[in-house]
């Protein structure tokens, strides 16, 4: 089969296409034909080498994915040839085991059914983006149903994420971009006012929507950028919840003082199986009742997986980013 590997660490240009032997089960796993492959930007910090997770050589990339059960393990009742199924949190292991292949190998916890009204282009954009929305949202900020949310970076795959998990439980959702296009399926995905950021007096209309109240809860893709600018922001007992950050910021701290206000770091890798359990729970619903449509912004052949890592780093991004094998 087709599958992308890394030898070494160091730029995109490390992930080559090359051709490996078919994968087999072993007792408690399963193959998954691969139909696409997400693409995250947690996936091109990995294969430099300097992230704080670092794959032993060689590897497959990939996290997320979908596709159909090709073949099972002994040990295996959960899941058949056929089934259609997303992927989400294949390890790195000696050897191989991502999701930019032609196949993956998986044990039961990493599969969840895909209904059959879910492109698999967007059961892969599922792991990485919707997991960390509803992470941030429901285990670090505890978001509740009446409360106002400013989604800053809101086009990504991890922001139309958040957007939807907090429209689905009655949150009143703000969400920024910078292209009228990307405003224009943020709110078509259910957000109540959108800004866009690169408008200078942009904060002003966020304040504005709230009545001059502030938000409650910011969900933040940038914090190298907007954080000082979020505690401003913030209503009484805010939360700030930092999802992407790219470098050192400086915040003046008197803003959360005056407020209760709350800075709060998150990652994916620290949900243990108890969170991740709840968490799919909570998509698998939301796919099953039409609340969460996950958004594919661009498909691209494996062959160009480089390519696609150049791109997920880019600003102005819409949707999720996906490896057609």
């Amino acid at each position: 089969m087709k599958a992308i590997r890394v030898h070494e660490y160091g730029g995109p240009t490390v992930l080559k296409l090359e051709d490996v032997p078919d994968p087999k089960p072993a007792a408690g796993e399963i193959v998954v034909r691969v139909r696409a492959a997400g693409v995250n930007p947690v996936d091109a910090y990995m294969h430099t080498g300097s992230y704080v997770r670092k794959p032993p050589l060689p590897y497959t990339p990939g996290q997320d994915g979908a596709g159909e059960v090709e073949s099972v393990g002994a040990e295996v009742s959960d899941f058949k040839p056929g089934d259609r199924v997303y992927i989400a949190g294949v390890g790195h292991t000696a050897g191989g085991a991502g999701t930019y292949a032609e196949r993956a190998v998986c044990v039961p916890s990493q599969l969840h059914r895909l209904p059959a009204r879910i492109a698999f282009g967007q059961g892969a954009a599922l792991g990485v983006p919707y997991c960390t929305a509803y992470r941030a949202l429901y285990q670090r900020a505890f978001a509740r149903p009446g409360e106002t949310v400013l989604v800053h970076g809101a086009t990504g795959g991890v922001g139309i994420a958040t957007v939807e998990l907090a429209h689905a439980r009655g949150l009143t959702v703000i969400g920024s971009g910078g292209t009228d296009k990307g405003l224009g399926v943020v709110r078509e995905h259910g957000a109540d006012v959108v800004v866009n950021h690169r408008d200078s007096n942009y904060t002003d209309a966020i304040v504005k929507a709230t009545g001059g109240r502030g938000v409650n809860l910011i969900v933040e893709m940038a914090a190298h950028i907007n954080l000082d600018r979020d505690l401003g922001l913030l209503a009484k007992h805010g939360r700030v919840v930092v999802v992407g950050n790219r470098g050192r910021t400086e915040i003046d701290a008197r803003q959360a003082m005056g407020r209760d206000a709350a800075v709060l770091g998150m990652t994916l890798f620290n949900a243990t199986d108890a969170d991740l359990t709840e968490i799919h729970a909570g998509l698998i619903a939301g796919l099953e009742n039409g609340t969460l449509n996950p958004v594919v912004g661009r498909e691209m052949p494996l062959a160009d997986a480089a390519r696609a890592h150049e791109a997920v780093m880019e600003p102005g991004a819409l949707g999720k980013i996906v490896l057609v094998p």
